[in-house]
């Protein structure tokens, strides 16, 4: 893949990549989509280049579904990471010996580059990981038990966190992640989860029951051990609404 790419860089902006901090939920843990390679002991965040001829959001809609499979995903552009010592020189010497590419016809990849950091929220049952070829694997890991990441990918993921926090307050959450049906319980569970703290029960059902998005189904939840809970879906349209115009609430 990198031989390709350097085989044709002019096809790619100079000094301009892509990373990703994909989230899913399952076993209410919050997950992360990560990629370990055989050239590196550490993880990483998928990314990519940027073609000279796509716009930025294009490109990271095409690195998410080459790595999710997905289409349609819930994704957002938080930050840009530039900072002068951001390129590893060991790191890049590390990836052209691996793929053996001498270091002068690989100074377009050794080079500094400015990144631009997206976050995606998907649904965790429907992503089926894509590695690219047969050198690195993808998993999704607990964002509490994230390991060492390359370069500054740690403060990448922290600042997207960040970033999902804050924007709870205005934003909703959950159609991305939850299945199309869900308690209350679940969804309290993933805003408990984002934000790292409980809620209490009374106000979050209050909170998000007055944002108006949520439409109470006729069925219960099957195979539970005490009182079977009342299932809910989002109605899309009203869900869609409210992340156009925003929210004035907190939690």
């Amino acid at each position: 893949m990198l031989k390709t790419i350097l085989d044709n860089k002019e096809e790619y902006q100079p000094g301009l990549s892509i990373d990703c901090v994909i989230f899913g939920f399952h076993d209410n843990q919050l997950k992360v989509l990560l990629i370990k390679t055989k050239y590196s002991d550490k993880w990483a965040l998928p990314g990519g280049f940027v073609p000279v001829n796509e716009d930025i959001d294009e490109a990271a809609v095409t690195v998410l579904h080459g790595r999710t499979g997905l289409k349609g995903i819930f994704l957002r552009q938080f930050s840009t990471f530039g900072a002068a010592r951001r390129c590893s020189v060991d790191v890049s010497n590390a990836v052209l010996d691996f793929y053996g590419i001498p270091l002068d016809e690989g100074k377009w990849y050794a080079s500094r580059f400015v990144t631009v950091g997206y976050y995606a929220l998907v649904d965790f049952l429907q992503t089926v990981p894509q590695p690219e070829g047969k050198n690195e694997i993808v998993e999704w890991i607990d964002h509490n038990s994230v390991p060492e990441l390359i370069l500054d990918h740690r403060q990448i993921l922290d600042t997207a966190l960040e970033t999902l926090r804050m924007e709870l307050n205005l934003m909703p959450v959950g159609y991305n992640l939850l299945p199309e049906k869900f308690t209350i319980p679940e969804l309290q569970k993933l805003y408990e989860t984002i934000l790292g703290r409980k809620l209490d029960r009374r106000n979050f059902l209050r909170k998000i029951m007055a944002i108006g998005i949520l439409t109470k189904l006729d069925e219960k939840k099957s195979n539970v051990a005490h009182k079977a809970p009342n299932l809910y879906s989002f109605d899309k349209e009203k869900y869609e609404e409210v992340v156009k115009n925003g929210l004035t609430q907190g939690w």
